[in-house]
């Protein structure tokens, strides 16, 4: 990141990382971890009054939103997407798994675009593309960690439709038509990557060296899992040094 960007994206990271540690880490109850991100909505909505905060996270916030004029809008969508992930733990159709990525996964992108000062329809577009599809690769990376926090974000029709029940996640069992779910699922993140991949080419010097390398890293990721067939029970995909020299490479000469 550039040195002047690097500030509030620290801010933006602490946000980020501790309202979903609330939702995911230690053993409060839902009420408890409910409330809690409810008083990060306190805090914002005293942000947007000019009202001053007490607390460090905030006090951060408030400093960094005025220098770069960001929409508060994305932090609220992400606190919204957190206080899902306590309450809802299965979703009916790829339907629902995109609106959860609407307010899990595209308020960052958004976010750091308005670091860049970059607010045109198309590239907001190409961020929502990018940062759903990244947020769908996750899913697909990490099936059996969450599944073991009674989560499953695989579009329950779909699993119906090829006959895998939770008990054979359950048993982290990639045989049948396991595969096969895979490959639809691998796919369609695919095209949502690749719909968003023009933005990697818009964006300026090291804004647009980043991005390249993001969609990168998600593509490699991709071709793992088409590779071993989706079993991501006995092999989780992850980058390795031979991945980042490729995306380094190709982020540079822009292939």
């Amino acid at each position: 990141m550039p040195r002047r960007l690097r500030h509030a994206t620290r801010a933006i990271y602490w946000f980020a990382r501790s309202a979903d540690d609330i939702a995911d880490e230690g053993n409060a109850t839902p009420a408890e971890r409910l409330a809690a991100l409810d008083d990060y909505r306190t805090e914002l909505a005293r942000l947007a009054a000019g009202q001053p905060s007490e607390k460090p996270l905030f006090i951060l916030l408030a400093e960094v939103v005025k220098a770069h004029d960001l929409p508060l809008q994305p932090f609220h969508d992400l606190l919204d997407a957190f206080s899902q992930d306590v309450t809802k733990t299965r979703y009916a159709n790829f339907a629902e798994v995109m609106t959860y990525c609407r307010k899990s996964a595209n308020p960052v992108g958004r976010l750091m675009l308005a670091l860049y000062k970059v607010t045109d329809e198309r590239s907001l577009a190409c961020s929502d593309a990018i940062c759903s599809a990244l947020q769908l690769i996750n899913f697909l990376q990490d099936v059996a960690i969450d599944y073991r926090k009674d989560r499953i974000y695989l579009p329950q029709d779909e699993l119906q439709r090829f006959r895998i029940s939770e008990a054979q996640i359950a048993r982290e069992d990639a045989s049948g038509t396991w595969s096969s779910f895979m490959q639809v699922q691998i796919e369609r993140a695919r095209k949502l990557l690749q719909a968003g991949a023009p933005l990697g080419l818009q964006l300026p010097g090291r804004a647009g060296l980043e991005m390249r390398l993001i969609i990168m890293g998600g593509s490699r990721i991709l071709e793992q899992l088409h590779n071993q067939h989706g079993d991501v029970f006995s092999h989780r995909p992850k980058l390795r040094l031979r991945d980042w020299l490729i995306m380094i490479y190709r982020a540079i000469v822009r292939k």
